[in-house]
């Protein structure tokens, strides 16, 4: 709306300054222009003020310590554990209906994150959130996780993971919505396969790949 009023008031503007150019004297027409152009600033300056707003402001990304986007692909196992004494996965809500799916239950999941398959493997970190059986008509999982390293430059900083997890499938692929520590502003995608399964106990231990941009 202010778009089309300051075009108005240009079309305005240039319809005086020209009656004026053709009855006025060389000063008189210096004078007018210096009007115009001191109208027109002004003009421009309330537009510009007034699109700030109190609670956003523009800010460099070196303020940050933000240098340059980096590409980076990350390996690791994820254990799901629910047998023994000291299960990583728990069973929060159970489904409400007889199901063939398990739709409605929940899980709430601290599962160690290694650099190979086996459990003994180098712990690199805690996949900490949970899951829940979102479909009625497959095993199709929705996953909110984060990704917690506690390994080298990376300890402390997170992966934020949230997405749809079709489990039976070889590769799920699911976004990358954030993060923290190194990885602030992170966006990108995880592809999930699965290593092992043991259906008698639920256990199981899937490769993910991450695929993120970070600085």
């Amino acid at each position: 709306m202010w778009t089309q009023s300051y075009s108005n008031f240009q079309t305005k503007v240039v319809t005086l300054s020209y009656r004026a150019s053709t009855m006025a004297t060389t000063p008189q027409i210096l004078a007018t222009q210096f009007i115009i152009l001191s109208l027109l600033f002004s003009f421009a300056l309330i537009l510009v003020q007034g699109e700030d707003q109190d609670f956003v402001r523009a800010l460099d990304r070196k303020l940050l310590g933000l240098k340059k986007e980096k590409f980076s692909h990350f390996k690791m196992y994820w254990h799901d554990i629910y047998s023994g004494k000291n299960p990583s996965a728990v069973g929060v809500v159970n489904p409400p209906i007889n199901s063939s799916t398990l739709f409605g239950s929940v899980s709430m999941i601290d599962d160690p994150l290694t650099e190979g398959p086996e459990s003994s493997s180098k712990l690199l970190g805690k996949a900490q959130g949970f899951y829940a059986s979102a479909s009625q008509k497959e095993v199709g999982l929705l996953m909110a996780m984060n990704f917690h390293f506690n390994q080298g430059k990376y300890n402390g900083s997170t992966i934020t993971i949230l997405g749809r997890n079709q489990v039976f499938n070889k590769v799920r692929e699911m976004p990358v919505i954030g993060g923290s520590g190194l990885f602030r502003f992170a966006r990108g995608y995880v592809q999930a396969s699965t290593h092992t399964f043991n259906p008698t106990t639920g256990d199981a231990v899937v490769e993910y790949n991450i695929y993120v941009l970070h600085y």
